[in-house]
């Protein structure tokens, strides 16, 4: 290396221009970074991500996400046959499979340090790619628990995207761990988590298995959004739920039902309804939802109390515990 090329170099940060992050789905996925969306094994990780790639291939959205014209994905699959389960599952999930793009790995394996994947984005013009799962494109010489050998990978990644502007998501499994904070769940190292701007857990509802939640387990780049459930294996097939947007990262890891906070919103009830006069049920929703309780989770726990008596003398509804 000649001097020149060693010469140091300052700069300072009022020289720095202001760079406005722009978002594919606003706060859970930006643009031109990375993003992991982490689960346990068949707890609809790839069915999120499979989602993801079909409405961006057709303009349609996910929950909260602005309306944009369709543009090419790149889904790269390590674990799934794609004729056999992706694009069945992409054809479910109505998308335009002209614009869902894979590349061809049969003779090459791809790995997250090969320059194929800046060619393919570039070529592409892909604004989104996918690859699932993380560990299957590190390539067979680095240890996903070894620092020091994640962090160059990832920082390739995190530079490909940032030069392409593309939003890149890898999908990865969590630790077994069990009952540990989420931040310490992801498979491997640390620095996975670290790298990304941000992190989205799935996890399935102990008690409700139908129904899957997504928690904003992490976001570095806007306030973490609120959690979101569709349902996944029952007879009416996909859909997105409403009332599970009070659940956390830890609460889903550690095997949270909804029995808990089910009979504190029972007890909450019980003592703003001990004096036998009625109560506005907006007071009692409003009361819980002060202690971290979704009015879903209020109007399960009424459903447990069957001598409240309801009425609407006017046009606001009364909740009531006769003496």
């Amino acid at each position: 290396m000649s001097n020149e090329e060693n010469k140091l170099q300052i700069r300072k940060l009022s020289e720095v221009e202001l760079q406005e992050v722009r978002w594919l789905w606003y706060p859970y996925i930006p643009y031109g970074k990375i993003t992991i969306i982490q689960g346990d094994p068949g707890e609809g990780k790839t069915t999120l991500a499979l989602r993801l790639a079909a409405a961006c291939s057709t303009g349609q959205t996910l929950p909260g996400m602005e309306i944009a014209e369709p543009f090419n994905v790149i889904y790269q699959t390590a674990e799934d046959g794609l004729g056999d389960t992706i694009k069945p599952r992409l054809m479910e999930a109505g998308a335009n499979q002209d614009r869902v793009l894979n590349i061809a790995e049969e003779t090459n394996s791809l790995t997250l340090l090969d320059e194929r994947i800046e060619a393919a984005i570039v070529q592409t013009g892909a604004k989104l790619m996918i690859l699932d799962p993380i560990q299957g494109y590190l390539g067979g010489k680095v240890d996903m628990n070894r620092a020091n050998e994640i962090r160059t990978v990832l920082k390739n990644v995190a530079a490909v995207a940032e030069r392409t502007g593309c939003a890149i998501v890898l999908v990865g499994h969590l630790n077994k761990a069990t009952g540990a904070n989420s931040t310490y769940r992801g498979l491997g190292s640390i620095d996975f988590r670290a790298a990304a701007r941000s992190v989205l857990l799935v996890g399935r509802m102990k008690k409700e298995p139908y129904v899957r939640v997504i928690v904003h387990d992490k976001s570095s780049l806007a306030p973490e959004g609120k959690s979101i459930a569709f349902s996944l294996g029952d007879e009416n097939g996909f859909r997105w739920l409403d009332g599970y947007d009070d659940i956390t990262a830890d609460e889903l890891l550690c095997g949270f039902n909804a029995e808990t906070k089910t009979a504190a919103a029972e007890e909450l009830i019980r003592d703003l309804l001990s004096d036998g006069e009625k109560v506005p049920c907006e007071t009692i929703f409003s009361m819980a939802a002060s202690r971290g309780i979704s009015q879903r989770t209020v109007n399960q726990a009424k459903k447990n109390i069957p001598e409240i008596v309801t009425t609407k003398p006017s046009k606001k509804w009364f909740w009531q515990i006769p003496k």
